[in-house]
């Protein structure tokens, strides 16, 4: 194989397949990027059996080939060559040498027949959404799944499309997140858990072009999203999703407007007090037109004031901050609204339109103590 690309398009796509290669494996060949030029085009790939990733690239094909080289050695060389054309060539040993300038490396292959492919998925339906709308709903949600495998579901964002809504929803057992988006065309219902970690891959490399698509299929146990010259090939989490349903409720005893920049400046500030591990609740006693918050912690307290606009009861409630902070950080709004009923229920936030809900629940604290 002999193949000429410019340094940049070949550093594009290595970075590109680069986040699905696993970082601890016992299959050595799942170390490894898949360079394709086996047909007219260039594709890279790479694959842990859970995420699969393959772009095409731009580049001249001299003589056809296909090599799988360690992705480590491989991504570090081409991040440290001269920014001009590289040549990478093969021998029917898999030795591999890589030319830029008067640089030249000479590194041991595979052999590219040995590579785990990424599996055959029919492309029937496609889901069509843009890039920039898919990566603002990842962000948007992917911070309330939950971090460990004790439960297999939360580690996973739920994509329920109808008609011409799609629903994306996340929880970790503390806090749920949703969007609801809706979809230029109408399509046939589908309910299925994406794993976070993919999401998250997406998000990294979704350009986020308003007017770029990306299709998504979806069958069994596969999703694939589709966009520019790369496909991002994922296993679906099985089981049944949680009745998120049955637990939103519309009740509430108190509802605050209050401006987003202020109220999350202040909680920030607050979390100042606050060492990682502690978990120490930001209390939240809203009166008339008026909300205080207040941190008691091993280092100092600290409290503050902000204007509201109040409905309802007075309400004395504690939070863990950081929850708030990741809702409130991504919401858009300038003014948002808090939905309350009592001490021990969640708190709301959403708009009327309820194209975003943030459920969090509250954090028991010894009232004497603040």
């Amino acid at each position: 194989m002999k193949l000429i690309c410019s340094k940049s398009n070949l550093l594009k796509g290595v970075n590109i397949v680069s986040k699905a290669v696993p970082s601890r494996t016992t299959m050595a060949i799942l170390e490894c990027i898949l360079i394709d030029a086996s047909t007219d085009e260039i594709k890279l790939t790479a694959n842990d059996m859970e995420l699969g990733i393959e772009t095409k690239i731009e580049g001249n094909i001299v003589e056809r080939g296909i090599i799988a080289l360690d992705a480590k050695i491989f991504s570090e060389i081409v991040r440290k060559l001269p920014d001009n054309d590289v040549v990478i060539q093969t021998d029917s040993t898999f030795k591999t040498t890589i030319t830029c300038e008067k640089a030249k490396f000479n590194i041991v292959g595979k052999s590219g027949e040995d590579f785990s492919y990424l599996p055959f998925i029919e492309r029937t339906e496609k889901v069509s959404i843009s890039q920039f709308t898919l990566k603002e709903v990842i962000k948007q949600t992917i911070f309330s799944i939950a971090d460990n495998d004790n439960n297999k579901l939360m580690t996973g964002e739920l994509f329920e499309i109808n008609e011409n809504k799609l629903k994306v929803v996340s929880l970790d057992g503390h806090r749920i997140s949703i969007r609801n988006i809706e979809l230029k065309d109408s399509y046939d219902y589908k309910k299925v858990i994406v794993p976070g970690k993919t999401l998250q891959e997406i998000s990294k490399i979704l350009p986020g072009e308003a007017e770029e698509m990306v299709n998504i299929y979806i069958t069994s146990n596969h999703i694939l999203f589709e966009f520019d010259q790369t496909i991002v090939l994922s296993r679906l989490i099985e089981g049944e999703y949680f009745k998120i349903d049955q637990m939103l409720s519309s009740d509430y005893e108190t509802k605050i407007k209050i401006n987003k920049k202020i109220l999350l400046s202040c909680i920030d500030r607050a979390t100042l007090l606050v060492k990682e591990g502690d978990k120490k609740p930001i209390i939240i006693n809203v009166t008339d037109d008026m909300i205080e918050l207040k941190i008691n912690s091993f280092i100092g307290s600290m409290n503050e004031e902000i204007d509201i606009e109040k409905e309802g009861k007075d309400i004395l409630i504690g939070f863990n901050p950081k929850f708030f902070i990741d809702a409130l950080r991504v919401i858009d709004e300038e003014e948002v609204t808090l939905y309350m009923v009592n001490p021990k229920a969640p708190c709301y936030i959403k708009d009327e339109e309820e194209s975003f809900i943030y459920l969090i629940l509250p954090v028991n604290f010894n009232a004497s103590a603040n």
